[in-house]
């Protein structure tokens, strides 16, 4: 009986020992620092659906646990996931690693649902084929379409069959995690730029022959291509609207351009402006079919309040500022034509002699 008694006594006290020793260890590995550091930049991808089994093992693989000497580094972060009941908290998605960083800050990061973001930007006055370049070329999204799915794309946003998707994606700098799709982000800023017409038709001044909101995102196309000054994009949706209601010709050499495709080739030619298409303002009267680029927030808005007043014409300065004349007349606007023509050259000349 004394035999059993001191046994009994050993074991427990070994048992203690072996508790404490547990204790020790796992303190020591919820201490101690990540092995991350500055030189290269850390993330780690948690997998939709993955357990806190599958993500160890991940970490394991990776070497971003701290090493250990008694109990593995596994058996030690499995039951700090436990213990602090974030085990089944994980949140799929990709998440950047920085020194200093604990195990329990690891485990706050991972369940914190705060992923690695990157960035698309869709520029306005874009055409629709360099957003799909620029979709198809980006290295984090995920291609699910196919160029048949481009061609058709708006049933799968919302649209109608055969409509065409130029135009109606709202210019902005969108942010996504790692393996967002290309129709995620696209239905994105679909939906943001179906909205903003909406608003802003709702709170237009109505124009007769601007009959849709479609039409004014025809317009508002132009106008974008037209011009990057904020005060003249009103001014020329003026004089847009004033041509349309004299069934005068757009004569906008942006649609023209649209129009001709891969042919154009960073020069427009008078063949060009008589060679007919369903975007050529100068044979075609009324808007084009479609919008020939992405409009701006400030374009939508110039089409919606444009200014109040009687221009006819524009046409460049031709002092390379971006900036027109404007013109009430034909006889004024060739006096503005006349002096684009000699700022141009003097710009030219002063280009050439630098």
């Amino acid at each position: 009986m004394r035999f059993v008694l001191k046994l009994v006594l050993v074991l427990v006290i070994l048992a203690g020992i072996a508790a404490g020793l547990v204790y020790q260890q796992y303190q020591a590995f919820t201490q101690a620092s990540l092995p991350l550091t500055n030189d290269q930049p850390t993330t780690f991808e948690v997998k939709p659906g993955a357990t806190i089994r599958q993500v160890t093992q991940q970490l394991i693989a990776a070497e971003l646990l701290p090493k250990t000497s008694l109990i593995p580094a596994e058996y030690l972060f499995l039951a700090q996931a436990r213990l602090t009941e974030q085990a089944n908290k994980l949140k799929a998605g990709e998440y950047p690693l920085e020194p200093p960083m604990t195990t329990g800050d690891l485990l706050a990061r991972l369940t914190s649902g705060k992923t690695l973001q990157y960035q698309l930007a869709i520029i306005e006055g874009h055409t629709f084929k360099e957003l799909v370049k620029a979709i198809q070329t980006h290295p984090h999204i995920k291609q699910t379409l196919s160029p048949e799915d481009y061609k058709n794309l708006m049933p799968k946003l919302g649209g109608a069959t055969g409509e065409s998707a130029e135009g109606w994606f709202y210019p902005d700098t969108y942010n996504f995690p790692r393996g967002s799709s290309d129709i995620e982000v696209l239905k994105r800023s679909y939906q943001a730029m179906y909205d903003y017409l909406l608003k802003a038709w709702e709170q237009r001044e109505p124009h007769p022959l601007i009959k849709t909101p479609y039409q004014a995102l025809i317009l508002a196309s132009l106008v974008e291509k037209e011009t990057g000054m904020p005060d003249e994009r009103p001014m020329i949706a003026r004089v847009f609207l004033t041509r349309l209601e004299k069934n005068m010709l757009l004569q906008t050499d942006p649609a023209v351009i649209y129009g001709m495709g891969d042919a154009y080739d960073g020069n427009i030619r008078k063949k060009d402006l008589e060679t007919d298409t369903p975007w050529n303002t100068y044979t075609r009267t009324g808007l084009p079919p479609t919008p020939i680029a992405t409009p701006s927030k400030a374009a939508i808005d110039a089409v919606m309040h444009p200014a109040k007043t009687n221009y006819l014409y524009f046409v460049a300065t031709g002092t390379g500022d971006g900036r027109h004349f404007f013109s009430e007349t034909y006889e004024a606007h060739r006096k503005a034509v006349n002096q684009y023509l000699e700022n141009d050259k003097k710009r030219q000349q002063g280009i050439t002699t630098q």
